[in-house]
């Protein structure tokens, strides 16, 4: 039971306690919450105080509301922070999941000039682009599309992209290893067909990235445009203090 005499409003109070059983484990992954009016009779509280205290850990990711079927408790967000430069497929193999793709485009288009400066490469120049519905355990994560100078792997057009990774084909078959990239992130929502390849509701957040891949020479190999699903991830970053700069030792005889 919640209690009207703490100094936290019930709605929040709710929130802490089902984030407490979601934390906990137990509420489990996928597992269906109670009706709205079950959950207001067990916590003593209206159904407008559940409803928003559960719409509230749905905006953070925590629940999802599916219309017609109730509301569901999410898996664990992956974390995704400053980490080796590794695939989609092998970020997926660490966290215990099958990562696999739909192919939504493959094939060869000319550089417009600003992917054109993104590759360093001339305006009009042949560039391999991929785009890719990117899924783990069968469940959609996110939008990829990339790019790579067709002059470094003339023959990707015709690779498979639906079981195999792309960054493990142009290691095997081009010889290519990513050695380094620069990657920014920043906030997008959904629009309506981004949506439904996700299965999100439209105007959900997501998580967009940019990232430049460099080979060890400093030849550009691959831009990557990507939006993945904000209740499904979550930007992790490990911070260190400034090293302080030493305070000079004073001169003998100085004041």
């Amino acid at each position: 039971m919640l209690t009207r005499a703490a100094p936290l409003p019930l709605h929040y109070q709710l929130h802490l306690d089902l984030l407490r059983k979601i934390q906990a484990g137990e509420l489990k992954p996928d597992q269906k919450l109670e009706p709205e009016d079950l959950l207001a009779q067990r916590y003593g509280v209206s159904r407008i105080t559940v409803r928003r205290a559960l719409s509230d850990l749905a905006r953070a990711g925590y629940l999802r509301r599916e219309q017609g079927r109730g509301t569901f408790v999410n898996p664990p967000r992956l974390a995704q922070g400053p980490r080796e430069l590794t695939s989609f497929t092998e970020e997926m193999r660490r966290h215990g999941r099958v990562a696999s793709s739909q192919v939504l485009f493959q094939g060869v288009v000319a550089a417009d000039a600003e992917l054109a400066e993104r590759l360093k490469v001339p305006a009009g120049a042949e560039v391999f682009r991929l785009e890719r519905l990117r899924l783990a355990d069968g469940e959609p994560m996110g939008f990829q599309k990339a790019h790579i100078p067709l002059y470094l792997a003339p023959g990707l057009v015709s690779e498979s992209f639906e079981a195999r990774s792309l960054y493990e084909i142009l290691r095997d078959h081009y010889g290519l290893r990513p050695a380094r990239a620069t990657e920014c992130h920043y906030a997008v929502s959904a629009g309506a067909d981004l949506a439904s390849l996700l299965k999100v509701p439209a105007g959900s957040p997501l998580l967009a990235a940019e990232r430049l891949t460099f080979l060890a020479d400093g030849r550009i190999l691959e831009f990557v445009e990507s939006a993945m699903r904000a209740d499904r991830y979550k930007i992790v970053l490990e911070l260190a203090a400034a090293r302080a700069e030493p305070y000079p030792t004073p001169a003998i005889g100085s004041a």
